[in-house]
C-alpha cells in the first residue's frame, strides 16, 4: 500500500514513469540538457527585463532626471520591440538552427543590457530597450516549440511550469542582486549603483549563451547532440507519435480557423494578461508569466508605493517586493502539478481573479492598514500562475489540429504584448504612484471579465466534445494494424506539432516497432534516412 501511494505520489508530481529503461535515460537527458538551458535562458531573460525597474528606484530616476511617464514610456518602447521582432524571429527559426539563433540572440541583449550602464539619458535608455525587446522576443515561443518537440502531453505541464518559474526565479533575484549591488558597488569607480546592477546582469548572460552553443540540442530531426545516441533520436520521434489529422498548407488554413471559435474564444483569454498587466507592473512586466511569452518590462507598483511612502531603505525597496515573486512561483508550480494531474485549466483562472480582485480592493481602500496592503501584493503574485494554464488550454483545445493550434498560440501571445503596450499608459502611469486608483478599478473590471470569458471558453469546449462524440463512436481510428505473423505491429502516426520548417520539424513516418521494444525496422530506417536528408 505505501508503495503505491508513492508511485501515485510520483505520478502527481512528476507524470507518468517512462515505460523503459531506454525512454527513463532519454528523459532523464532531455531534461538535464534542454530544461536546464531553457530555465538558464529565461532566467536571464526576466533578469535583463526587469532590472530597469529595480534601478529605477535605486537612483536610475535622479540621476537621469526622468519625469512623468518616462518610466512608463521604457515599458511600452520595450514591448513595441518585442511585438516588431516576434515575427521575425520565428521566421529565422526556420532559416537559423534554433541552437545557433537562441544563444545568438542571448548574447544580444546581454550587450545591450551593458550598454545601458553607460546610458546619459533616457532618450538612450529607449533606443536600447526598444533593440533589447526585438533580440528577446525569440525566447517565447520558441522555448515552447522547442519543449513541445521533446516532451509528451503528461510531462509537458510540468516543465512548461518549471520553464516559466525560472523566468520569476530571474526577476525575484534582480531585486536581491540590486540591493546587494547598491550596498557594496554603489560608487565604486564613479558609477552608480544602478550602473553596476546592468554590468552584473551582463556578465551573468553570457557565459549561459555559450553554454548553450554547447549542448542545446535542436529537435529530435536535426539534433546532432554528443550525448544522444542515434537510438535515442529515434525513440524521441517515436515516443511523441500521435493521432493528429495534418492539413496541407493553404489560404484555407485562415478560413478554417476564422470559421471557429476557437481563435476567437483564446484571444479573449488574453484577458487574463490585462489583470496580469498590474502584477507584472507590481513587479516587473512579464510575458513571460506567463510566458512567459510577452512584454516583460516592469513598473513596479510596489517599489514604487514603498518610496512614495518612505520610511524605507533603498535595500528594502528592492528586497520587499520579492515575496510577490516568491509567491508567483509557488503558485506556478502548484498549478502547474495540478492541471497536469486533473488536465483542467479553468479553475486556476477562477483562482487568479479571486486573489487579484482581494489584493485590488484592499489598495483601493487607502485607509487600510499598511501590513493589509503588503498581503495584497504579495497575493497578486498568484497571477503568474496564469501563463503555462492559459496556453496549455489552447493547446488542449486546438490538440487536432497543428496549424490552427499554431495560429492560435502565435495570437494569443501577439494580443498579450499588444494589449500590454498601452495598458500601463492608461492605467498605471508613474505620476498615479503609489495609489494607482484607475488601475484598481481597472483591475476589478477585468477580473470579472476574465471570469465570464472562462466560463464562455469551458461552456464552448465542452459542446464541442458533446457533438465529437458521437462521431467518434460511429468512426473509430484504427490505431494498430495486426501484421499477418502476429509477431508485429505497425504504427501510422503524425506528428501533433506543426514543423515550423524543413530545418527544424522534419518528420518520421511509419516507424515500425516489434514487441520487444526495437526501434525500427527497414522502412524506419528509410524515413529516418530521408528526415536527415532533408534536414
Amino acid at each position: 500500500m505505501i508503495s503505491r501511494a508513492l508511485q501515485r505520489a510520483r505520478v502527481f508530481v512528476w507524470g507518468e514513469v517512462p515505460s523503459s529503461r531506454q525512454e527513463k535515460v532519454l528523459l532523464l537527458k532531455i531534461d538535464w540538457f534542454i530544461l536546464s538551458y531553457c530555465c538558464l535562458m529565461y532566467f536571464t531573460n526576466y533578469l535583463d527585463r526587469s532590472n530597469v525597474s529595480n534601478a529605477y528606484v535605486s537612483g536610475m530616476r535622479e540621476e537621469l532626471d526622468m519625469q512623468g511617464n518616462d518610466f512608463n514610456k521604457i515599458n511600452t518602447i520595450f514591448t513595441c520591440g518585442y511585438i516588431v521582432g516576434m515575427i521575425p524571429n520565428n521566421l529565422m527559426l526556420q532559416v537559423v538552427p534554433p541552437r545557433i539563433w537562441f544563444p545568438l540572440m542571448q548574447i544580444v541583449w546581454g550587450v545591450l543590457t551593458f550598454c545601458t550602464s553607460a546610458a546619459k539619458n533616457v532618450q538612450q535608455i529607449w533606443a536600447i530597450r526598444f533593440l533589447q525587446g526585438i533580440a528577446e522576443s525569440s525566447t517565447f515561443v520558441g522555448t515552447h516549440y522547442i519543449l513541445g518537440s521533446w516532451y509528451k502531453p503528461g510531462e509537458l505541464g510540468k516543465r512548461s511550469g518549471i520553464f516559466t518559474s525560472s523566468g520569476l526565479a530571474g526577476t525575484l533575484f534582480s531585486g536581491v542582486l540590486q540591493a546587494a549591488v547598491y550596498r557594496n558597488l554603489n560608487g565604486r569607480d564613479g558609477r552608480s549603483g544602478w550602473r553596476w546592477l546592468f554590468i552584473i546582469d551582463g556578465i551573468i548572460t553570457l557565459p549561459i549563451a555559450f553554454y548553450g552553443f554547447l549542448v542545446f540540442p535542436d529537435v529530435p530531426a536535426t539534433s546532432k547532440a554528443f550525448y544522444l545516441t542515434e537510438e535515442e533520436r529515434r525513440l524521441a520521434y517515436k515516443r511523441l507519435d500521435s493521432d493528429v489529422e495534418q492539413h496541407k498548407l493553404s489560404w484555407n488554413l485562415f478560413r478554417r480557423v476564422l470559421s471557429r471559435w476557437r481563435w476567437y474564444a483564446c484571444s479573449l483569454l488574453v484577458g487574463r494578461h490585462d489583470f496580469k498587466s498590474f502584477v507584472k507592473l507590481t513587479r516587473y512586466n512579464e510575458f513571460a508569466v506567463s510566458g512567459e511569452t510577452e512584454s516583460f518590462g516592469s513598473n513596479n507598483l510596489m517599489g514604487q508605493w514603498l518610496s512614495a511612502i518612505g520610511g524605507y531603505t533603498v535595500e528594502q525597496v528592492d528586497n520587499y517586493p520579492s515575496g510577490l515573486t516568491a509567491f508567483g512561483i509557488a503558485s506556478t508550480l502548484v498549478c502547474a502539478t495540478w492541471t497536469d494531474y486533473t488536465r483542467q485549466r479553468w479553475p486556476v483562472l477562477i483562482y487568479i481573479c479571486i486573489a487579484l480582485t482581494i489584493s485590488s480592493i484592499c489598495i483601493l481602500v487607502w485607509s487600510s492598514p499598511t501590513g493589509l496592503k503588503f498581503f495584497a501584493y504579495y497575493l497578486s503574485g498568484a497571477a503568474y500562475s496564469g501563463q503555462a494554464t492559459t496556453f496549455a488550454w489552447a493547446n488542449q483545445i486546438c490538440a487536432d489540429d497543428s496549424q490552427e493550434r499554431a495560429i492560435v498560440l502565435a495570437s494569443m501571445n501577439m494580443w498579450n504584448n499588444a494589449v500590454n503596450a498601452w495598458w500601463p499608459l492608461l492605467f498605471y502611469a508613474a505620476p498615479d504612484a503609489p495609489r494607482f486608483r484607475k488601475g484598481m478599478i481597472a483591475m476589478l473590471g477585468t477580473c470579472a471579465a476574465t471570469l465570464a470569458v472562462t466560463a464562455l471558453v469551458w461552456a464552448l469546449e465542452r459542446r464541442e466534445h458533446r457533438l465529437r462524440a458521437p462521431k467518434m463512436q460511429n468512426n473509430p481510428r484504427d490505431e494498430e494494424e495486426e501484421e499477418d505473423s502476429g509477431s508485429e505491429r505497425k504504427f501510422s502516426t503524425s506528428k501533433s506539432r506543426p514543423p515550423l520548417d524543413g530545418n527544424m520539424g522534419a518528420e518520421v513516418s511509419n516507424l515500425d516497432a516489434d514487441n520487444s521494444g526495437d526501434l525500427g525496422t527497414e522502412d524506419a530506417e528509410k524515413g529516418w534516412v530521408r528526415s536527415n536528408e532533408q534536414a
